[in-house]
């Protein structure tokens, strides 16, 4: 059992695995958690996808001696804000309340982690619910763009979709989900982070008495294989063209990270952005264009949309790739200034918030397997160049883009942007 502070921030190891990670924020009078599970999608066998949603839908309909009914009056009369979502690697249980409550929603949600009623008579609600999560996507092409997107640019088997596929949900049974629960819930592997208003010492105390004596699991191991670049088209009745590019980049832990998010932030940070003033104020052609970087382990990656009208769709993707392709040639002072001012309100607003720090200190340790303070962040993103940053674009151009459209009909990619940058 190992505890010691890492740059202001907490930090405990418990014989079974569990870390628990807490950052103070005397100033607030609040308190949020986030639990991170090793249970996300990527484990679902690959005849259910969607197993992780079930199961985790399924653990949040009454734990140890509260029915459904009991576990919601509970929390909502601790006055805790809760919620839970399912990524390609976790099932995140996050809540936020009175700091003075925090030890009674600890302990309704470890019993969430050990001891799940996963009642039966829940099966079928629990299904429909997801089936209609699924059907939401199905009908909104934008949102089955990013999906086929995702499908097609991560590597398998964490590329499926999170929600999982309609076909394999319906066929998901009870003891199905109990093995889930008993594979991937286990306290190795298990990342719970805490930020705001509290006692260190009653904390750690209070989550080994809840917690410590969880039984260790046995970590499942899985092969991941990346994925080529490809263009696909999906079709659609509409008279709308929905386009989703991705195009790979560096990780959270790489030396140049904050240089390839800098970069982003150029394309897509705002009104006064590459591609807003480019393709949406200049041309007109879109009503939506925005680009984000996202992070897995080991590795970084560039995720790019745009909507459009079905005429104007092959244009847009001809701006697009042009503004992507021209990043090469470097950014201004101007447009670093203005991103060094947008990231450092960002990251006030960040330090105001409880719930958005103990999901960052969980990240964090996934990612990196220690704790990123935000003077860390200050620091690197004040430190920004344009010397570096170009040169970091002169050495990682965007290229080997993966390209899918959701519309009446397919577009073309230019011969030379699959040519010069296919790797």
């Amino acid at each position: 059992m190992i505890s010691s502070p890492d740059h202001g921030i907490f930090v405990h190891h418990y014989a079974n695995g569990l870390v628990l990670l807490a950052e103070p924020m005397p100033w607030v009078e609040s308190a949020a958690f986030t639990i991170a599970v090793p249970a996300g999608s990527g484990w679902d066998p690959a005849d259910r996808s969607g197993l992780a949603s079930v199961t985790c839908e399924m653990c949040l309909r009454g734990a140890g001696d509260r029915d459904n009914r009991r576990f919601i009056s509970d929390l909502e009369s601790l006055g805790v804000e809760w919620s839970e979502s399912v990524g390609a690697y976790h099932i995140r249980f996050t809540g936020a309340c009175a700091a003075d409550v925090l030890p009674q929603a600890l302990q309704i949600f470890a019993d969430v982690l050990r001891r799940p009623r996963l009642p039966l008579n829940e099966l079928e609600n629990a299904r429909q619910g997801l089936l209609q999560d699924i059907l939401s996507v199905e009908d909104d092409p934008a949102d089955l763009a990013r999906r086929e997107l995702r499908r097609r640019f991560f590597p398998i088997p964490f590329n499926r979709p999170n929600e999982g596929e309609a076909d394999h949900v319906r066929a998901i049974t009870w003891a199905e989900v109990r093995d889930h629960y008993e594979r991937h819930f286990r306290p190795n592997g298990t990342i719970l982070g805490v930020a705001g208003k509290f006692d260190w010492d009653q904390l750690r105390d209070r989550v080994g008495d809840l917690l410590a004596d969880w039984r260790s699991g046995e970590e499942p191991r899985a092969t991941e294989t990346p994925q080529k670049a490809v263009v696909a088209h999906v079709p659609y009745p509409s008279q709308q063209t929905h386009i989703a590019l991705a195009y790979p980049s560096v990780g959270y832990d790489h030396p140049q990270y904050f240089e390839a998010v800098g970069a982003v932030g150029v394309l897509s940070g705002g009104m006064s952005a590459r591609l807003f003033t480019e393709i949406r104020d200049k041309r007109g052609l879109c009503y939506s264009v925005q680009a984000s970087h996202r992070v897995r382990p080991n590795m970084g990656a560039v995720l790019c949309y745009s909507g459009t009208t079905a005429e104007r769709a092959q244009e847009t993707l001809n701006v697009l790739l042009r503004e992507l392709i021209r990043l090469k040639d470097g950014v201004s002072e101007e447009e670093l200034d203005r991103l060094k001012s947008q990231y450092r309100t960002g990251l006030v607003m960040h330090q105001e918030s409880s719930g958005a720090r103990s999901g960052a200190v969980v990240t964090d340790w996934h990612l990196l397997g220690r704790t990123r303070p935000l003077s860390e962040i200050d620091r690197r993103i004040r430190g920004l160049t344009t010397t570096a940053l170009n040169r970091f674009l002169s050495e990682n151009p965007p290229r080997s883009f993966t390209i899918v459209t959701v519309g009446p009909q397919p577009l073309e990619v230019p011969r030379d942007v699959l040519e010069a940058h296919a790797t």
